[in-house]
Order: C-alpha cells, then sequence, then structure tokens
C-alpha cells in the first residue's frame, strides 16, 4: 500500500495511517487501499477498534483529488447497486463489525470531511483540527454522505449552515456542534486517543459488534440517500461553471501544500460559480 499503512497493534485494536502527500488527497488508490483494509477488517474475528489517523499533522484528508481520473478502479469488484466507488466504500467503512474512530489532527475538508462522518467516532485536536464542507463554494452539493449524515449529528439547522455556508470550523465549534465528539487539547490527544482506542479494544469483541448491530439501523442513512446525492454531485462536476472554477482554483494553487489549500474555504468562495 502507498496511502494507507496498517498496524496491527494488537489483534483486538488497528492503526491505519493516512500518508498522501502533499495534502492527503482521496482518488482512486486510496479508495481501493481502503477497500482491501475493510475487506480483511470484515473478515477478522478478533478486531474490535480501527484507529484512522494522519502522517501529515497539517492534514488528515484535504478533500477529493479532482486531477485523478479513476482509471486504477478499472477492473475493481463490483460496486453496491448505483453506487460511486467513495459512496461504495464509505456505506462498508460505516457498517464496519468493528468501532471506528477518527483522530482528526489537521485540515479534514470536502471527502475528507465525509470520511470522518462515515467514522464511528470523531476526536479533534482542540488546536490543530480544521473541518469543513466547502462544496457550494464549487458550485456542487457534497456527494460522498455529508448531506445524509450530518443532519442526523448535528440537527436539520446547523447542517445547513455547514453545508451552504462552506466555512470552516475549528475544533472547539465543530465539537459544540456535534460535528466531532470531543475536542481534545492538542498537547493530551494522542495520550487521549491511545488511552481510549486500548480501553475499548479490551472489551468483549462480540458485545461491541452487538452494539453497532443494534445502533447502525437506527442511525445510519439509507443507502438510495447516498446515491442520489452522489450522482448529483458528479453530474454537477461536469458542468462548465464547475470547470471554470476547478481551472482558476488550480491556478492558484488547490492541491498544492500553501495558501490556498490552508485557507480553502476563504480561497475557493473567491471563484465561485453564481448558478
Amino acid at each position: 500500500m502507498t496511502q494507507l499503512t496498517l498496524t496491527k497493534s494488537s489483534p483486538s485494536l488497528w492503526r491505519v495511517s493516512i500518508n498522501n502527500p502533499p495534502v492527503n488527497l482521496v482518488g482512486a488508490r486510496f479508495i481501493i487501499e481502503l477497500r482491501a483494509i475493510l475487506e480483511a477488517a470484515e473478515s477478522d474475528p478478533d478486531l474490535a477498534v480501527v484507529l484512522f489517523e494522519s502522517a501529515d499533522p497539517e492534514y488528515f484528508i484535504a478533500h477529493w483529488d479532482l486531477a485523478d481520473d479513476g482509471s486504477a478502479l478499472a477492473g475493481q469488484p463490483p460496486l453496491l447497486e448505483g453506487m460511486s466507488p467513495f459512496t461504495d466504500v464509505l456505506i462498508r467503512l460505516s457498517k464496519l463489525p468493528a468501532l471506528t474512530v477518527s483522530a482528526i489532527r489537521g485540515r479534514v475538508r470536502g471527502a475528507g470531511s465525509e470520511f470522518v462522518l462515515a467514522t464511528d467516532i470523531r476526536f479533534a485536536s482542540l488546536e490543530r483540527a480544521v473541518l469543513g464542507q466547502f462544496e457550494i463554494t464549487a458550485g456542487v452539493i457534497p456527494g460522498g454522505g455529508a448531506v445524509a449524515r450530518l443532519p442526523r449529528l448535528v440537527g436539520r439547522g446547523r447542517a445547513l449552515e455547514i453545508l451552504a455556508g462552506g466555512e470552516d470550523f475549528d475544533g472547539a465549534l465543530a465539537e459544540r456542534y456535534g460535528y466531532v465528539n470531543r475536542a481534545v487539547p492538542d498537547a493530551e490527544f494522542d495520550a487521549f486517543i491511545d488511552e481510549f482506542v486500548r480501553r475499548v479494544s479490551g472489551f468483549s469483541v462480540s458485545a461491541i459488534r452487538e452494539l453497532k448491530r443494534e445502533v447502525d439501523p437506527r442511525t445510519l442513512p439509507k443507502e438510495d440517500e447516498l446515491a442520489t446525492q452522489a450522482n448529483l454531485f458528479l453530474a454537477a462536476l461536469a458542468t462548465p461553471e464547475v470547470q471554470e472554477w476547478a481551472r482558476q482554483a488550480f491556478e492558484n494553487g488547490l492541491q498544492k501544500d500553501g495558501p490556498f489549500e490552508e485557507n480553502l474555504a476563504e480561497y475557493s468562495a473567491r471563484f465561485a460559480p453564481k448558478r
């Protein structure tokens, strides 16, 4: 694997480190590697907890790789009917029998935010986490599940504020809104995460799986909701207005380590389509 590194800390605890320089983008290779990890996790009867973290303290996952043509996905196993590859893998992630935890330090926006929303628990560095769904500034709605998952977490009004405002949320505000479970001071973050995942991974695996089986149908969105949103996103990407936004964004530093990605909500909005 080139973008995800799996470390089996114990039979019941796996750690997955995300490392795709320069800013940890999500694309076809990420999906392939994540799918392989999920397939292994689904078939492991001893696994209780999977922790996702980033090797880059500035970026957990920046967003979708708009330069990726998806060709690496050719010949991959079939998807859930009507699903895009990214939606498919996030559904599998959300339904994994083991508990999934995101340790968010750095920026996580767009598809990155949708990735952490598909995990069961999200912890954020109080000082260093930045979360957001910036897609509205590009003239599209999120296509990887944020529209379905956020209202269930934060309520209708706050979900619309996050999605329609397209702004960044720091750790403290994300915690207050329910976007993340808890924001932890960065100096304490690693120790807190380690203590939590080790504690939970020491409990009964069967009890954790039973717990998820009962919670999932009461909280997860229906798959047809996710398919509809993915199709709207993909259709919008092909429009001239969004293509022009992308052109200007790339010219000004999109997907490069620098001011544009650091301040994505602000910089992206400068080229926002009006239709």
